[in-house]
């Protein structure tokens, strides 16, 4: 899965360097200072190094934990992520961090204990509030799990700050970390969702629909709490056709009492995010599509937009009362 590891000098000894190095014995290793001297270069061909990324591991000095964008979230406040990875291990068309980054390869931030360290301070500042720390911003949260035990170290913290939320947002079925622990009544596990049809076309190596609502049932099960994230919404031929019958598929296998909070968020992306990842896919319908030009984004037509949200809206709430539904407006 992964030829080639760089490695920063001053995590080289870290147990958890260590630990993921071993999961990889014939990767090449090669030792860099910093990672930002792989990773960010000009020169680099996204589309290329797609097809067989590097792993980098490195030390995060600071941004730990970060205010979410406004018009982020499931009804709590304050709300902060935090990305303890660079770069995704799917590769969906539609990916704003295609746009964001000029490498494909992925990092891996390796002390996790100075992002525990900042959440854990942020949530003693806020003892009377309860806020939402969001998991799955620059990566998928569960779909490297196997090799980084991040989340499994997420879980022991949040165990011990019962005021704070973590949402776990993820489109993988890497699950087993959950499955093995004991459900904690503030995290929420959030599966991001397409039609099928459009997921086939547009996610690629991301598990089938089907797939993510079983392991959604697993964990419900379990006494996890799940949440459901429809994002992007796109507006395209027959859509009311795909999102019925991707609504009807999910809410019908599913409990919609353990069900947290369901969002949707249209398409949009920052104009020069756009711009590049155009010119990787210059035919790809996707970015052929109306779009506008909204305070420096590139989104769906707001006319199309609302009548697709509508649509979608009338189709939740006969599953879950509208105190469950939010609206992603970044």
């Amino acid at each position: 899965m992964v030829a080639t590891i760089y490695i920063e000098g001053q995590i080289a000894d870290h147990p958890r360097t260590e630990d993921i190095i071993r999961r990889f014995p014939k990767a090449e290793r090669i030792m860099c200072e910093r990672y930002s001297q792989v990773f960010n270069p000009k020169a680099q061909n996204f589309r290329a190094q797609k097809q067989n990324p590097a792993l980098i591991l490195a030390k995060k000095h600071k941004g730990f934990v970060l205010p979410t964008p406004p018009g982020y979230g499931v009804g709590g406040q304050p709300n902060y992520y935090f990305s303890h990875m660079l770069n995704c291990i799917y590769d969906c068309r539609y990916c704003f961090l295609q746009g964001m980054y000029s490498s494909a390869h992925y990092v891996v931030f390796v002390n996790y204990e100075d992002f525990a360290s900042e959440i854990i301070e942020y949530a003693e500042q806020q003892k009377d509030e309860s806020p939402w720390f969001f998991s799955g911003y620059d990566c998928d949260s569960l779909a490297f799990e196997p090799v980084t035990g991040f989340i499994n170290h997420m879980l022991n913290v949040f165990s011990e700050i019962p005021n704070a939320h973590l949402e776990i947002r993820t489109k993988s079925t890497q699950i087993r970390c959950l499955l093995n622990s004991k459900p904690l009544s503030n995290v929420v596990v959030a599966f991001s969702f397409t039609p099928d049809d459009f997921s086939r076309r547009l996610e690629f190596g991301v598990p089938a629909v089907d797939k993510r609502i079983m392991a959604m049932q697993q964990l419900q099960q379990q006494g996890w709490s799940v949440g459901l994230r429809f994002d992007p919404m796109i507006s395209y031929h027959n859509y009311q056709h795909s999102y019925r019958a991707l609504f009807e598929k999910i809410f019908s296998r599913l409990d919609s009492e353990t069900i947290h909070s369901v969002s949707m968020g249209g398409f949009r992306m920052p104009k020069n995010f756009f711009k590049k990842i155009k010119k990787l896919y210059p035919e790809e319908p996707l970015y052929n599509l109306a779009m506008e030009d909204i305070q420096g984004m590139r989104c769906l037509s707001v006319s199309a937009e609302q009548d697709m949200f509508e649509f979608c809206k009338k189709q939740i709430l006969s599953w879950i009362p509208e105190t469950k539904l939010y609206y992603c407006d970044i």
